[in-house]
């Protein structure tokens, strides 16, 4: 299981596993912490229907790129983690420029921050194990 290759693999697996349940709630409109990033934040059922549609994309993206490593490539693992970045990118700029006091005075950022962040130790996880792949395996 130390295979970089292994780990990576289960990494992407573990993620599409994740997004996939982040459909689920956003689908089902249930406000679960880090599954819904914005969990205390009022939303409309529209918006969620979108987040669902688009983490249902982000299960499969990630499937896809397990479904590459079992065939050798890793094409696809660059377009996941250049996606990713964006992604964190977005998160970072909506808690900081947000106003997220006109929704309710108790509101604090921090756990927005927390969960973009656990979002960014993942990609970076992706990112190492998928430069280490890239490396020349030694045989024992």
């Amino acid at each position: 299981m130390n295979n970089p290759r292994n780990i990576l693999k289960w990494s992407l697996l573990a993620g599409s596993g994740y997004f996939f349940l982040v459909s689920v709630v956003h689908l089902a409109g249930v406000k679960v912490p880090l599954l819904f990033v914005y969990f205390n934040v009022s939303s409309h059922a529209y918006q969620d229907r979108i987040i669902s549609f688009l983490a249902f994309g982000w299960s499969m993206f990630l499937l896809a790129g397990v479904d590459t490593l079992k065939h050798g490539s890793m094409r696809i693992i660059k377009y996941i983690l250049i996606a990713g970045a964006g992604a964190v990118t977005g998160l970072s700029l909506i808690n900081a420029v947000t106003d997220f006091q006109k929704f309710s005075p108790e509101l604090t950022t921090s756990v927005f921050w927390l969960e973009t962040g656990v979002l960014f130790l993942y990609l970076l996880w992706l990112a190492l194990f998928f430069f280490l792949s890239k490396k020349p395996q030694q045989k024992a």
